[in-house]
């Protein structure tokens, strides 16, 4: 399973990538008050927050395009239904399914992002609930290849509410431990862009792109790590914050019912 990781990909069980994992586990934590019934997870990937969504649904279902990883979980978890497959569309799934939804860190990857929130707003049932993650894009370091876009607060609500009566705009922040690490991120990340003075990160197509990004970001990480140790590897989940104030926030989430 280790195989599939990479800086994209972050894994608990690799030192350097903790305050990563920690901040996507943040997600699966907060979801926990909101999820009921029967729950779809859109894009499970190597099944980080299953165990945290499993305790509070009565029924648990997953679709994911890496299929070694789905035939995997389904040997670990034979009480929920895994699927393999590309998205959008859901269309192994009927329309009006699902209690609620879930989907970290997906859209950003998704070329036609509004046919995925249609998508998932024709999944749910009446009165189901929808939470996903994604970026904010004002807080990022650097172009990331491996997505198609990222957002602002103001345009992942306003193309939500296109599909969506009830939008609510959270997001994922972090205390003075994490902030203290964005900011040792921050002034890393800057350096090495200094080189990139024909602003080349904009401009090359991003399938160029992938193999130096995850070269430079994983050396970048193990640099931090071996700089303040204690620090990178301290880093918990519960040092990740739910706010209001989602311009601000490292993480959007975005809260949407049917």
């Amino acid at each position: 399973m280790a195989s599939v990781y990479t800086t994209e990909i972050a894994s608990e069980s690799i030192p350097s990538d903790n305050p990563i994992h920690q901040r996507l586990l943040k997600a699966y934590v907060v979801a926990q008050e909101f999820v009921t019934g029967n729950l779809l997870e859109v894009g499970c990937g190597e099944g980080r927050g299953i165990d945290w969504l499993m305790q509070n649904v009565s029924h648990y279902t997953a679709i994911d395009k890496i299929e070694p990883v789905i035939d995997i979980l389904k040997k670990k978890y034979p009480t929920a239904k895994f699927v393999s497959g590309n998205i959008p569309p859901l269309s192994a799934f009927e329309s009006n399914s699902f209690d609620s939804l879930v989907s970290f860190q997906v859209i950003e990857h998704i070329k036609d992002d509004s046919l995925f929130l249609k998508e998932i707003h024709r999944a749910l049932k009446p009165g189901g609930i929808a939470l996903l993650t994604t970026p904010n894009r004002p807080m990022s370091l650097s172009r990331n290849p491996w997505h198609i876009r990222e957002y602002t607060a103001t345009e992942l609500t306003t193309l939500a509410q296109n599909f969506f009566s009830d939008v609510k705009m959270k997001g994922i922040a972090g205390n003075e431990k994490v902030m203290q690490y964005y900011e040792r991120n921050k002034k890393s990340v800057d350096k090495m862009m200094r080189w990139d003075v024909l602003d080349l990160q904009y401009k090359l197509p991003a399938a160029l792109l992938r193999v130096p990004y995850e070269w430079m970001n994983r050396l970048n990480r193990n640099k931090l790590k071996n700089a303040s140790d204690e620090l990178v590897v301290s880093i918990h989940h519960e040092d990740y914050l739910l706010t209001e104030s989602a311009e601000t926030a490292l993480d959007l989430l975005l809260i949407v019912r049917k």
